[in-house]
């Protein structure tokens, strides 16, 4: 598969599938000599895993991952202190499929035969042929996605350092939007949903904040602890916190479930997914993305326009649409009223509307980057489709699927987060050397 790749200066390499061992993360161009360690890429790999609440799927992947290669196994020399930093070299990331049992496998091997209406496995079947790994759809499953969430968080810590913010979240449900909220609001609002979320993962806190798996361990012995965690998982899972939603609500600030930064709207939107899914159907969204600390001038003409690059999200898996800004409202409005006029104040430039979603030419502004993500309803759902036979062409009907995702936009979020980091850090590394370069050729 060719199209396994994103990136220039910050590349970006998966590979695996929902049934095989796992799934890897390669990353080049990660800056050397900065702390990494598999507790914070968890910490935004448990926001997309399934089986965390009642708008995911049953499966109990926990999603734990192994730091491979690109860390410092010790100190380079005595007392240097730089074990278990970046050292330039490629990272990658191991997430092994623990909740793999073949019962499951069975069940798919019992389907393949009639593919699912909406999945890609009609497609990669005529593509890859009998040979396709089609046990859980493979790479086309939203397992892969865990790869994004996983290079993103460590684009999302490189960007940080360099002042740039990069959050997302729900921004409409079953129909039910989120008005307005300001960014600073939806930014807090976020932490903190991330912060509840990892206080009460059971994983996170029976295999990091425990220790049971810590970064002065060799790869080997992290796998034997794998294989333990892999028959636990069960048991894991039971030491939830069997907290209540009304004191998460008052403890945190956020909705219980859902990454919406209006709690009375996130509730309105888990009721109306809720009456969808008792018919057995499935409910879309949209998920919105904001970047801010953005350097003026990121991004390349042409080609490489830094909107047309974020619309390369339409890779993410159950994305049919992609709008940066005023997206396809622009089409409503005079040019007077999509312009974004600016003045100067203090020697800084403001504007007084931001429709353009902070870029213009496909570079930045300097605004906030504003990208609203189109995700369409779970095509695995409780009622009998129509569908064929793959190997004989036969007219077949598919019977209903129970294990499934009601709504597959609680769990977008993340991944498109992760995703726009990966963009803008690959930009930003880019802009950094031709602005250097300037400066050297005008001194």
């Amino acid at each position: 598969m060719i199209g396994c790749h994103i990136g220039r200066m910050f590349q970006v390499t998966v590979a695996g599938g929902s049934y095989q061992e796992g799934l890897t993360s390669v990353i080049q161009g990660v800056p050397p000599g900065m702390l990494l360690t598999e507790q914070e890429i968890y910490g935004d790999l448990l926001l997309r895993k399934p089986g965390a609440d009642e708008l995911s799927s049953p499966r109990k992947e926990p999603d734990l991952p192994i730091i491979y290669s690109g860390l410092n196994a010790a100190d380079t020399i005595g007392g240097a202190k730089n074990k278990n930093h970046t050292n330039g070299t490629p990272l990658t990331i191991l997430i092994p499929n623990l909740d793999r049992h073949f019962v499951h496998v069975e069940q798919y091997q019992d389907t393949n035969r009639t593919p699912r209406p909406g999945h890609a496995s009609y497609a990669s079947f005529i593509k890859y042929g009998s040979a396709d790994d089609a046990i859980g759809a493979g790479i086309f499953s939203g397992r892969y996605t865990s790869t994004i969430v996983a290079a993103g968080a460590v684009a999302k810590k490189v960007l940080k350092k360099c002042g740039i913010e990069i959050y997302a979240y729900v921004k409409e449900l079953a129909s039910v939007r989120c008005p307005e909220v300001s960014h600073d609001k939806a930014l807090k609002y976020t932490n903190q949903f991330k912060k509840m979320r990892r206080d009460l993962d059971p994983f996170y806190q029976e295999i990091y904040v425990k220790g049971r798996v810590n970064m002065d361990m060799r790869f080997l012995e992290k796998a034997a602890v794998f294989a333990q965690i892999e028959k636990e998982i069960d048991s894991i899972r039971g030491k939830e916190p069997k907290t209540k939603p009304d004191a998460i609500r008052d403890k945190y600030g956020v909705h219980p479930v859902l990454n919406c930064p209006d709690i009375k709207t996130a509730g309105e939107m888990v009721e109306a997914c809720e009456k969808i899914t008792k018919t057995g159907d499935s409910a879309g969204g949209v998920v919105e993305v904001v970047a801010t600390g953005v350097p003026t001038g990121l991004g390349e003409p042409v080609f490489y326009k830094l909107d047309a690059e974020l619309g390369r999200m339409l890779g993410i898996g159950a994305v049919k649409g992609v709008e940066v800004g005023a997206g396809f409202a622009v089409k409503d409005m005079t040019g007077i009223q999509s312009n974004d006029q600016m003045r100067a104040k203090n020697g800084k430039v403001t504007f007084e509307s931001n429709n353009a979603g902070g870029i213009t030419g496909g570079l930045s502004t300097g605004q906030p980057i504003v990208v609203r993500l189109t995700v369409k309803p779970t095509p695995t759902i409780d009622k009998p489709q129509k569908t064929i036979d793959k190997y004989t062409l036969e007219n077949k009907e598919l019977a209903a699927i129970t294990r499934r995702d009601p709504t597959i936009v609680a769990r977008i979020w993340p991944v498109a987060e992760n995703y726009t980091a990966i963009v803008i850090l690959d930009h930003l590394l880019t802009h950094y050397g031709y602005q250097a370069l300037k400066a050297k050729v005008n001194c």
